[in-house]
């Protein structure tokens, strides 16, 4: 796969982990009223930027090999995504793709810098930890 490749995908993922993670934030901060959760979500949050910026250049290449307007993917869009039942089905749909876009990271980030990658994983079990402690806001 050639590192271009390799860039679309971090992006995708990049934007894809903070944004599940932007929404769970949300639903912990204005709905639930969760100054802890909501605290933790966006250390999480902050912490994936973090690990991007102290790779060099990182945030000109992911813009550089950005193509939104070519993604096959782009208009794929399940009709599940399309119903949400209350603020715990935003929630638990929004922390899961958190979770699986930050296992891309870590997965495409071993091709790139094993430390990074290593960052990820904690990042993910960190995820696992807050998705346990909101289980008593969930319905």
């Amino acid at each position: 796969m050639m590192k271009r490749e390799i860039w679309r995908i971090i992006d995708a993922n990049f934007n894809r982990s903070r944004e599940g993670l932007r929404v769970c934030e949300e639903v912990t901060r204005f709905v639930w009223n969760s100054p802890m959760l909501t605290r933790e979500l966006k250390s999480v949050r902050h912490s994936i930027t973090g690990i991007l910026k102290s790779e060099r250049a990182a945030f000109k290449i992911l813009f550089k090999t950005r193509d939104a307007r070519s993604d096959v993917g782009r208009k794929e869009r399940q009709k599940s995504e399309m119903r949400r039942l209350d603020y715990s089905d935003i929630f638990s749909a929004n922390i899961e793709r958190a979770k699986e876009s930050l296992r891309v990271l870590e997965e495409f980030f071993k091709l790139i810098d094993k430390n990074d990658s290593a960052k990820f994983t904690k990042l993910r079990f960190k995820v696992y930890e807050i998705e346990k402690k909101a289980l008593s806001y969930l319905v």
